[in-house]
């Protein structure tokens, strides 16, 4: 009891207060970038470790051990969900035998309930279909409106697991939100028009038409002003990764090098794909790193097609170091 007293009172003295003691949260998430978006919002109230690097296919990790330990000690586990993790989470839950992250408790969090989600398939699916997600296309981090979805959504829960420090979590997410605001419409627009207006007319389709009036062209600035010029541009790209970025930017995929989801590409899926690729338009092929750029290769030489390989998650390369360095990247090459 005595030593207790002792180090409060030193707390106390050091203007630290009983805050200082509070034992740091153990945050486990599944990807990068899940990982980056948890440290912006817990700030120096947590320690977070992401499984995937960035380097490889999420879809194909392995349950280590390691792994398995680090999620034995962990408050909280964030998951991309829709099955992105289907073949590997379960068995590091398991094998933790911590009932604190299991699917329903407090704390685990999948972040998918808060995010906007696309490809849904509308009838039965077949494994002749490849590897389709029956709940969704689970790649949405790459759609930075969802990017402000998810820290809201860990904001939230980790007020939840710890309320006292509720107001400094959700000022963390509010900063990180505010950041991918000017960041996708510039510091100007922003101030202008509202980052609400602005996401709005992202997803009604109206921001193209917005930007292109004279009173909106000089402050427009940020990822919206360097990729609108390809608004409208007909891409390939490998796996169905790129569908979110697509979307919010206004680009068309017109096929995938994969004939499948999951499935490598085929000399007869090129040869349809480069016709399809010729007639449509086709000048830009997009696809992440850890793929084999041979089949991109190919359709670009018998399309004339641009080459673009770029990191679809953080740390995927060095300059992918955080969310926001990521869609800086992703724009930066697309709009070489």
């Amino acid at each position: 009891m005595r030593t207790i007293i002792a180090l409060v009172t030193t707390c106390a003295a050091l203007g630290l207060g009983t805050e200082a003691m509070a034992e740091r949260l153990k945050i486990v998430t599944t990807t990068s970038d899940l990982a980056s978006i948890a440290k912006a919002v817990a700030g120096d109230k947590a320690d977070v470790r992401g499984i995937c690097t960035g380097k490889e296919d999420p879809h194909m990790l392995q349950a280590k051990p390691s792994v398995i330990l680090q999620a034995r000690d962990a408050d909280l586990w964030i998951r991309i969900g829709l099955e992105l993790e289907i073949g590997w989470e379960q068995p590091i839950l398991d094998g933790s035998r911590n009932n604190r992250i299991r699917v329903g408790a407090p704390g685990h969090l999948d972040v998918s309930e808060s995010a906007l989600i696309l490809d849904v398939p509308q009838a039965p699916i077949t494994r002749a279909m490849g590897d389709v997600h029956p709940m969704g296309n689970p790649h949405y981090w790459l759609d930075p409106l969802n990017g402000r979805r998810i820290a809201g959504a860990i904001a939230e829960r980790l007020a939840q697991l710890r309320p006292e420090d509720a107001a400094a979590f959700r000022a963390n997410a509010a900063a990180f939100q505010k950041a991918l605001d000017e960041r996708m419409f510039g510091v100007e627009l922003v101030k202008a028009v509202g980052a609400e207006a602005l996401w709005t007319k992202t997803q009604d389709g109206t921001l193209a038409a917005f930007l292109d009036e004279p009173a909106n062209k000089t402050k427009a600035g940020g990822w919206v002003a360097a990729l609108h010029p390809l608004r409208g541009r007909k891409i390939v790209t490998y796996h169905r990764s790129w569908v979110y970025f697509a979307n919010r930017f206004g680009l068309t995929i017109v096929g995938e090098l994969e004939p499948k989801p999951g499935v490598p590409p085929t000399a007869a899926h090129l040869a349809e794909l480069a016709a399809a690729a010729k007639a449509e338009g086709v000048k830009l092929i997009l696809q992440e790193p850890f793929y084999s750029t041979k089949a991109a290769n190919q359709l670009a030489a018998k399309t004339g097609a641009r080459v673009v390989v770029v990191a679809n998650a953080v740390g995927g390369e060095p300059a992918a170091s955080d969310y926001p360095a990521l869609m800086d990247l992703i724009v930066q090459r697309l709009s070489m």
